[in-house]
């Protein structure tokens, strides 16, 4: 859960409905406080322990946002400041009249001086908290026709909050956090026709290619001469229609003039009334020419490896073939281990083929490798191979030298712990915890040799995993007879942070 929810299910008794509307107002509310050019403070009623002075009309701060189109009111975080008596009376004036209360002299601050205003806040028609508007006026000036504009839409806003129109249930996470005020503003009259649009807005429209006035004109059929899609233009003025009418429409992109537009549109329908709408504009060129590149670039990766995985599975094919047509014991055994390590290495291969991630779901993997093995071992049917636990997400970079060792010590539990007829089971047991993967692979054929030491070992399977697990994985791996059981236990332990890359 989020600091807010934690917040609220542990000093209030709202519902969970009322918590997800303060959520999501919060989640739209940057926009509120750029159009005051005020700090929003989240108050909502609380009750203190009982026994204590001024428990009755206490407010907790919640939540708070400051502006990013002017200065603070507050230098000091207010949340979990609680307010009580004659500091909380405009508070409880907004929550008992469920109206917004505007102070009519500023409150001094030490030396600052600060505009408070206290609005409502409703969901399902009932009151659940209280929005305070607090502007540093410190600056104040003559304003200009953009902060004319801003404190109109903010109050048009702030009353659809005291409705409980804004935000709205429908609006989506993604939606909040697309274009900010200061990126470009439009607003619209009832019929589409753009009455203010901010500099940045002209700009954007500027880079779409649209030349000359666009206040007074319909925002739609500028874009429609512009687009190079007539159905982005269509998409955008379908989308402008529904916010006119109370409706929240998804964020529309619009190409054209080389440039890639994000537009937003809201509905301004205070008291019921519908003023029209706000339209929120975003020059994210750059950032879709970037989001291109990555693509293209994991598109070029994904191919890599699929050509890596089907020349690699060419090389473990012919070896194959080599191997049947040897008549030497020694050289068809040495084929056969070599067809299978490079076979493992392309089933690394193929799963990163279709990932856009540089993490290997290792499960799938192995439970692939798994079946190989059983395949071409000749163990199928007679010898039990199973998974056990997970393995989950393995950083690319570690899944080849892991998958490796895994092939050796399957194998070298095939080959050595059962004999030709002999039926058994070897299991992968797979642990993760702390940043730790600790896998042990568990026959329960012969058991090891008298005096056996992978350290000392000439088999080349157990010194690949030695190199290995030391140099590439970082980790330890032990083989022993298992206590109390039959057969032979062969643990690796490793961690799973990324190697450090040399002078990286």
């Amino acid at each position: 859960m989020s600091a807010l929810t934690d917040l609220l299910a542990a000093r209030t008794t709202l519902s969970d409905a009322q918590v997800d509307h303060l959520q999501r107002l919060v989640g739209e509310w940057q926009l509120v406080s750029d159009l005051s050019f005020a700090d929003l403070v989240l108050w909502v009623p609380v009750a203190l322990p009982d026994g204590e002075a001024g428990s009755v009309g206490a407010f907790l701060c919640a939540a708070q946002c400051r502006p990013t189109t002017g200065p603070t009111a507050y230098q000091h975080d207010q949340v979990g400041v609680v307010l009580r008596g004659s500091r909380a009376a405009s508070l409880r004036t907004a929550l008992s009249e469920e109206r917004i209360y505007r102070e009519v002299e500023p409150d001094w601050d030490g030396d600052l001086p600060i505009r408070r205003e206290a609005v409502p806040v409703r969901a399902a028609g009932q009151v659940i908290a209280v929005l305070g508007r607090d502007a540093n006026l410190a600056s104040t000036r003559t304003p200009s026709q953009l902060e004319l504009v801003y404190l109109q839409s903010a109050a048009d806003l702030a009353a659809m909050i005291a409705d409980g129109t804004f935000p709205n249930a429908d609006v989506g996470i993604e939606e909040a956090a697309g274009p900010r005020v200061g990126d470009g503003l439009v607003r619209l009259e009832p019929d589409g026709t753009i009455i203010y649009a901010s500099p940045n807005a002209l700009s954007a429209f500027s880079r779409l290619g649209i030349s000359g006035a666009v206040v007074g004109e319909p925002v739609d059929e500028l874009t429609s001469t512009v687009a190079d899609d007539p159905f982005d233009a269509s998409d955008l003025a379908a989308a402008i229609a529904a916010a006119i009418d109370g409706g929240q429409p998804a964020s529309i992109e619009v190409e054209g003039g080389g440039a890639t537009i994000l537009f937003r549109a809201l509905p301004l329908r205070p008291r019921g009334e519908t003023l029209g709408a706000l339209l929120l504009m975003q020059d994210v060129t750059e950032l879709r020419r970037r989001d291109r590149q990555f693509m293209s670039k994991d598109a070029t990766i994904r191919e890599i490896h699929h050509r890596v995985k089907n020349n690699l599975q060419t090389v473990a094919a012919l070896l194959r073939l080599q191997a049947r047509r040897t008549s030497i014991p020694e050289a068809k055994v040495a084929l056969e281990e070599s067809m299978r390590r490079v076979s493992s290495i392309a089933l690394v291969h193929e799963t990163l083929s279709v990932s856009v991630d540089e993490a290997v779901d290792f499960d799938a993997v192995v439970d692939r490798l798994l079946g190989m093995l059983a395949d071409v071992m000749g163990s199928a049917g007679r010898i039990e191979l199973r998974r056990d636990g997970g393995f989950g997400e393995i950083p690319a970079e570690m899944a080849t030298a892991l998958v490796l060792v895994l092939t050796e010590l399957v194998q070298n539990a095939l080959e050595h712990a059962f004999g030709p007829t002999d039926t058994g089971s070897v299991t992968l047991h797979a642990t993760r915890a702390r940043g730790q993967l600790t896998l042990s692979i568990d026959d329960d054929g012969a058991g090891l040799p008298e005096g056996f030491d992978i350290a000392t070992s000439e088999q080349l399977g157990m010194q690949i995993v030695g190199t290995l697990v030391s140099a590439e994985l970082n980790g330890t791996v032990t083989i022993e007879n298992r206590t109390g059981h039959r057969g032979t236990s062969a643990v690796v332990s490793m961690p799973l942070g990324r190697r450090a890359r040399v002078g990286g």
